[in-house]
């Protein structure tokens, strides 16, 4: 397989035999192709294999703490080299379709709600990406405040608040509705604006500014 992805390139390997010689790079013995499709079963993706919780991947019999942490070493790279596509194109506002797929990559595939907030500057240049909160599949707790306070210290002038759904449905609920307004009156009451909300699903997002929501 070493052979044929040196003469033809990764585009031929199917997710399973990708992740396949992902796993032999931490194994460097033995046949690691029952345990990829075993992975690619359970999960249902190679991207969701990727983004699975460590313990979940644990239970994958013949799976170990090396194998674990050399998938999400992985992923941690896809998404360092899709972030810095991002940040590097100056304003994110001209940038729109890289941070979706950013977006799309970091959170659809995760199994609870997260809260994040890009923080921006004065020419919507991205000063940080972070995540404010983690909660259950359905919830998860946001405080305004906390979000205004956290834009202050980093001295920024601009917002878009993300989460995820992970039922794969990113209807806003009549929550989510009610606590963008809330960070939105509260940034505004300090000269800050919050250009967007956007709710990732399964392959699928809804734009608060889009939609009318904000």
């Amino acid at each position: 397989m070493r052979e044929k992805v040196l003469a033809r390139g990764t585009d031929i390997l199917a997710d399973y035999e990708l992740l396949e010689m992902l796993l032999f790079l931490s194994a460097r013995n033995g046949d690691t192709k029952p345990i990829a499709k075993e992975l690619i079963n359970r999960f249902g993706s190679f991207p969701k294999v990727l983004a699975a919780p460590e313990h979940e991947l644990l239970k994958v019999p013949k799976v170990g703490p090396h194998a674990v942490s050399t998938l999400k070493l992985v992923r941690a790279a896809a998404l360092r080299m899709m972030k810095a596509e991002v940040a590097e194109t100056g304003s994110i506002l001209n940038s729109w379709t890289a941070l979706l797929d950013y977006l799309h990559v970091a959170l659809a595939n995760e199994g609870v709600e997260q809260f994040r907030v890009l923080f921006l500057d004065s020419k919507n240049r991205l000063i940080a990406d972070e995540a404010q909160a983690r909660g259950t599949v359905n919830h998860t707790p946001v405080y305004p405040r906390e979000v205004v306070k956290r834009a202050l210290e980093l001295h920024s002038t601009a917002l878009i608040l993300v989460h995820n759904h992970p039922s794969g449905d990113p209807t806003p609920s009549r929550a989510d509705i009610e606590m963008t307004q809330q960070i939105r009156q509260a940034a505004s009451a300090l000269d800050i604006v919050v250009h967007d909300h956007l709710i990732m699903g399964h392959g699928r997002h809804v734009s608060f500014r889009r939609e009318g929501l904000l």
